[in-house]
């Protein structure tokens, strides 16, 4: 993830429009994970559009700090997502 709010803003404005899926830490042990689409990008905010069929909202609103202080997280779909090691692959270099 960047390291400043100057380019975790200009990283948002090249995914404009795009649908997103965004994890949020809401407790201690409980996560929230919202969809939506990236609408507008502000000076220290960011606004997306959820889904209706799965929120009872139709916006929500997030600063810049809360992706550097990894509050939420967001994946997009169009972003390829990061492979994992498989159970073959840790084995094969113990070996």
């Amino acid at each position: 993830m960047p390291t400043s709010l100057n380019t975790i803003k200009s990283r948002l404005d090249s995914h404009l429009g795009e649908n997103l899926t965004i994890v949020a830490q809401a407790g201690r042990k409980k996560v929230v994970r919202r969809r939506g689409t990236l609408s507008e990008t502000f000076h220290s905010v960011f606004v997306v559009d959820l889904d209706q069929n799965e929120n009872s909202f139709e916006r929500v609103s997030y600063s810049y700090a809360d992706l550097l202080t990894k509050s939420i997280d967001i994946h997009f779909d169009s972003e390829e997502p990061a492979e994992t090691e498989t159970d073959s692959d840790v084995e094969a270099e113990a070996e």
